[in-house]
């Protein structure tokens, strides 16, 4: 297997795990009042509050970026095996799948941080994000590399398609 590939496959991988584990946990914000703290994710426990939308949103399209990867990742294992995939074909669309994966996490990422970002600071308690919260941004650029990597892998099997002619 060929470089490109097997490091698309490493690293849609890894953004696949990534995208999962901040989507699931609850550390993308942090607050520190003066005799506590608390921590909250995607999925709010507080039976009684609403759920604000931008929330709804940014869990949609973390769901969206995390099936788009799992389908990307599953067309760069099936390019791997020759008798199940259409030749040259499975990297191509893993490219064009990672992208969709990227831009779902990054649509969702803009969200969330731009809600929360332009939130009131109240006097003593003091917010910021947390490991899940950079878990996603961490998927983004993962995501990209798959795609940039799948994109090389596909180059390279055309090219060497044209000079076996």
């Amino acid at each position: 297997m060929e470089p490109c590939r097997s490091l698309a496959l490493l690293a849609g991988s890894l953004g696949l795990m990534s995208s999962l584990i901040a989507l699931s946990t609850d550390f993308w914000i942090v607050a520190l009042g003066p005799n506590w703290s608390a921590h909250s994710g995607l999925w709010p426990t507080s039976s009684g509050d609403p759920i604000a939308g931008y929330i709804h949103v940014t869990q949609s399209f973390c769901i969206l970026a995390a099936l788009w990867g799992l389908v990307s990742v599953g067309f760069l294992v099936l390019s791997c095996i020759p008798a199940l995939s259409a030749p040259g074909r499975g990297p191509l669309v893993s490219t064009i799948i990672a992208f969709a994966a990227a831009l779902s996490m990054m649509v969702a990422m803009a969200v969330y941080t731009t809600e929360r970002w332009g939130q009131p600071p109240h006097s003593q308690v003091q917010t910021f994000f947390s490991w899940s919260f950079y878990l996603g941004w961490v998927s983004v650029i993962l995501f990209l590399g798959t795609g940039s990597l799948s994109l090389g892998a596909h180059c390279r099997a055309h090219q060497a398609g044209y000079e076996s002619l």
